[in-house]
């Protein structure tokens, strides 16, 4: 009669129980080793921490004490914000220039979602699942090529985005302004006009409009190629800019009453020149 053969779960078995047998044998204790190599770590991490949080302070104190003075790692804090500011464009922390320019990837309204949610999903799956996958006990790199080439490219790959990410020129202002001359001439649209197009190319307004194949729809902004067309009035804009969510209840435009007064008559006197190609 033919030995039968062990299955994959006993041979998992009898090398765990190996296993167990030597760490007996040849291990040691999680006590004190183990907590000892732990709260030297710990240690030193907070005082790195500690360390640089000091330095911070110190530093960035500066001969007139306002805190804005720039230290050995910057300063204590940064200038208050410009609520009515239209240069402005915000970045993300460091750790997040990987989704940063993977944004600047997947760009296209359709394919956000993927670049967003999708891809770091998905990679968030993989990881995951891996354990589950992988059930071979060798860890030695030599032995272990698919995996090793895999951590390779995601850390290659991690590297290159945070790269690209930190180093992009924020372009999206100035791509869009490129722009204003063909609204001007597509869209007919008189002098007075002007200083409204460019600020509404400038403002962050196509973040959420498109105006002639201009920006992105997003969260059911309409397009403003033709708002002129409607004759809702200079005044109607200006009180819709100022609290969308007043005129319209339920709106999720945000409020733009920080551009003032002035500039909002601009952007007004544009909406109500667009009145579509002509």
């Amino acid at each position: 009669m033919a030995e039968e053969k062990p299955s994959g779960l006993d041979e998992r078995r009898a090398g765990f129980a190996r296993y167990k047998k030597d760490v007996k044998e040849r291990g040691k204790s999680f006590y004190p080793y183990a907590m000892f190599h732990d709260t030297v770590m710990s240690l030193i991490v907070v005082s790195v921490i500690v360390g640089l949080a000091v330095i911070w302070k110190w530093t960035s104190y500066g001969p007139h004490h306002d805190g804005l003075h720039k230290g050995l790692i910057g300063p204590e804090y940064a200038p208050p914000a410009d609520p009515g500011t239209v240069s402005f464009v915000p970045r993300p922390d460091w750790y997040f220039y990987f989704l940063f320019y993977l944004l600047r990837i997947f760009k296209w309204p359709e394919t956000v979602f993927l670049g967003t949610i999708g891809v770091p999903t998905i990679a968030l799956i993989l990881l995951l699942a891996l354990p589950f996958m992988d059930l071979r006990r060798e860890r030695r790199p030599s032995r272990r090529p698919v995996a090793m080439v895999a951590a390779v490219l995601t850390i290659f790959s991690m590297g290159i985005l945070t790269w690209k990410g930190a180093t992009a020129k924020e372009a999206l202002a100035s791509e869009v302004i490129a722009d204003v001359p063909s609204w001007v001439s597509a869209e007919k649209l008189p002098a007075t006009a002007l200083p409204g197009a460019k600020l509404f190319a400038t403002a962050g307004c196509t973040a959420c409009h498109t105006y002639l194949g201009t920006g992105s729809s997003n969260l059911g902004a309409p397009d403003l190629t033709a708002i002129g067309a409607r004759n809702l009035g200079i005044s109607f804009q200006i009180r819709h800019l100022q609290c969308p969510s007043c005129v319209t209840p339920g709106s999720p435009m945000p409020k733009f009453a920080s551009l003032g007064t002035a500039r909002l008559q601009e952007l007004a006197v544009f909406l109500e020149s667009s009145k579509g190609k002509r």
